[in-house]
């Protein structure tokens, strides 16, 4: 057994990858926009001025972190690689954005709530559970059954 084979090792099962693909393409987007300002976003150097403002600094480092777990993360989920660790990021960043950003706000995206946050933390932590699931990465090098 190698170091990596926990992390990696996934059952045969279809229901991760109906999470990966969509998730994956979420937080993609979303790190594209705090990493490159694709997709309407401002960028490193907007959304670090902004994580800056509302006190997370270095904002500039805060931005790279999250923009980088979000894009990057995304893209392993997306090919189904790494799941568990990404999906650990996720999470992670996830409860940070919801305590930091959206608690304050009550649930509903409308009033910039938290809704948005939960349902990617729920669908991280479900990915970090299972694992990648068929056609992904992870079932390929290390197969559980």
């Amino acid at each position: 057994m190698t170091l990596l084979q926990p992390a990696l090792q996934t059952r045969s099962t279809w229901a991760p990858l109906l999470l990966r693909i969509p998730v994956g393409i979420i937080f993609m987007a979303h790190g594209a926009q705090k990493l490159f300002g694709w997709f309407g976003g401002h960028g490193l150097e907007g959304t670090g001025q902004w994580m800056s403002s509302i006190g997370l600094e270095p904002g500039v480092l805060m931005a790279l972190a999250a923009g980088s777990a979000e894009f990057f993360g995304g893209l392993l989920l997306l090919i189904g690689l790494l799941t568990r660790p990404a999906a650990l990021a996720l999470a992670f960043t996830m409860v940070m954005a919801i305590v930091t950003v959206h608690v304050g706000n009550g649930l509903f995206m409308s009033n910039n709530g938290y809704e948005f946050g939960l349902a990617l933390l729920a669908a991280s932590v479900s990915l970090l559970v299972s694992g990648g699931g068929n056609l992904s990465l992870d079932r390929a090098l290390y197969p559980a059954d």
